[in-house]
């Protein structure tokens, strides 16, 4: 018996990662532009670096060139962490979208499968699209990553992972509560991690109350520590305290996300929320 709900669920997870990769098929002509606009918006950012000394201006303590990838790093990593991070956060809206919500929210499926499917694959994708990203950046601004730690980076960005999800998933609760307005709140949302979490400079440069809110971001950490690993060559012992904030964020964000979801799905049911979309 067991056997048996365990072989549906899998197979119901494997469903869901190939809708969404056929979803993706579908809409490919919007993923290029998705696509070409991080590009472009990374792009920016190595240009706002490179334009500085034409400036005379120069970091105090750093030189240009750490300057200049600190800031692609942290473009780079902004690129797929909000990536995945929207791509959970609009589970609920991409089904009403495709008008299959109810079939979805009906069918004898955990919601937990539902939303792991809808994880995995957005980490796929996420992963693929910021490394074509990176070809295309590294070479073409001749970043030295000679000294760059990758299995500390890995290790970060293993940890990094359950958080995350913890956050796209407690964010895709917003079109449940508020057919009219959830996808706005997720952009709203995405607005105040870029502002806390130190994507473009450290935290320590925010006032006292926004600092301590940062501190209680999981990107703040994955964004430091992968800096660490790439920049200044940390190694596994070195990031293992902020993979160590990572796993317990996630351990707590998971969990308690999904109860959250649960929560909103039932109300939404409830007062007929589902279908709605104003």
């Amino acid at each position: 018996m067991i056997a048996n709900s365990f072989r549906w669920e899998a197979n119901a997870f494997i469903g869901f990662v190939e809708r969404q990769r056929n979803l993706y098929r579908r809409y490919w002509a919007w993923e290029a532009v998705w696509l070409l606009y991080s590009l472009v918006t990374v792009l920016s950012i190595g240009y706002l670096a490179s334009g500085l000394s034409t400036l005379g201006l120069e970091p105090s303590g750093v030189s240009l060139r750490d300057a200049q990838l600190f800031l692609l790093i942290g473009a780079l990593l902004w690129t797929y962490l909000s990536m995945v991070f929207f791509e959970i956060a609009f589970a609920v809206t991409w089904e009403r979208w495709e008008g299959t919500i109810e079939y979805t929210f009906m069918a004898p499926v955990r919601r937990i499968t539902h939303l792991l499917g809808i994880c995995a694959f957005s980490l796929a994708y996420g992963i693929a699209r910021a490394a074509l990203i990176g070809l295309v950046v590294v070479p073409l601004f001749k970043l030295d990553l000679s000294h760059a730690n990758w299995l500390s980076a890995l290790l970060i960005f293993a940890a990094a992972t359950l958080p995350l999800l913890g956050l796209g998933i407690f964010t895709a609760i917003l079109p449940l509560l508020s057919p009219e307005k959830g996808e706005q709140m997720a952009f709203a949302v995405q607005g105040i991690l870029l502002l806390l979490s130190g994507v473009y400079y450290p935290i320590t440069v925010l006032p006292l109350p926004l600092h301590l809110a940062g501190l209680l971001s999981p990107l703040t950490y994955t964004l430091s520590a992968v800096r660490d690993a790439l920049l200044h060559g940390a190694s596994p012992r070195g990031v293992l305290p902020s993979a160590a904030i990572l796993l317990a964020m996630g351990l707590v964000l998971v969990p308690g996300s999904v109860w959250c979801f649960n929560r909103a799905e039932a109300r939404a049911k409830r007062l007929g929320l589902l279908k709605r979309s104003g």
